[in-house]
């Protein structure tokens, strides 16, 4: 039973075309998941990117990388990633008993972020774990040109904030039945279930998703910043 990566790197892209091949501190945007994934060779038994880009596809090639080549049917902007994910599981032969999801559009990543997420979701036996950040802002709606304050009372101190996190996106690890269990439709499709495990990640790289240029020359800087200081 094998553990593998699935980077999913679709060809569109709006915002930044060709987002996913885009240079990032010297090498293609995808390729910084897939040295990552390589880093972690003790863990991980194959890594696969789903694409539906030619290009992308011989970077990927490239650089250690198998591919699946995703249909178009699945490659359009409101596709979920689920529907990647579990063509991936649907095109291969190997038995596969976890999946560890890595976005391309999150390059950067702590350097032992996998070997402690593995260990605590082998340990605790759990079917899926996801990364979350502590968020330290104030929330609240606007509405009918009030300010409703959502996780706080105005005048509150920031540092008696109570807790709330979100979802960074770095990694996900899932049990392959739970992305692709007997029998399933895509309804029944998940890559974090109910008792998921929230892996906690407080570290300046949790704040990078690559959408905007302006998110690439954020995460340019940052990369330079700590590739000067480690």
């Amino acid at each position: 039973m094998k553990n593998i990566v699935i980077i999913p790197a679709r060809g569109g892209s709006k915002r930044i075309p060709e987002k996913n091949i885009q240079l990032f501190g010297g090498l293609p945007l995808l390729v910084h998941s897939i040295q990552y994934a390589l880093a972690n060779s003790t863990i991980i038994d194959d890594i696969y990117v789903s694409t539906d880009d030619s290009t992308i596809k011989r970077v990927a090639l490239a650089n250690g990388a198998k591919v699946i080549d995703r249909p178009e049917a699945l490659s359009g902007d409101l596709e979920p990633t689920i529907t990647a994910v579990k063509h991936v599981l649907e095109s291969i032969e190997s038995d596969v008993e976890n999946v560890i999801l890595l976005q391309p559009t999150n390059p950067l990543r702590p350097q032992n972020l996998l070997k402690e997420a593995f260990d605590i979701y082998k340990k605790g036996k759990y079917d899926s774990l996801f990364t979350v950040t502590r968020n330290h802002q104030k929330f609240g709606k606007i509405t009918e040109n009030k300010f409703q304050p959502f996780n706080y009372t105005i005048g509150q101190r920031s540092q008696d904030l109570e807790p709330l996190f979100f979802e960074n996106g770095l990694l996900y690890i899932s049990k392959a039945s739970l992305i692709l269990p007997p029998d399933c439709t895509l309804a029944d499709s998940k890559i974090i279930s109910e008792n998921a495990f929230p892996f906690e990640v407080n570290h300046i790289f949790a704040n990078i998703d690559i959408d905007t240029p302006e998110d690439l020359e954020y995460s340019e800087y940052l990369l330079k910043k700590h590739t000067l200081f480690r």
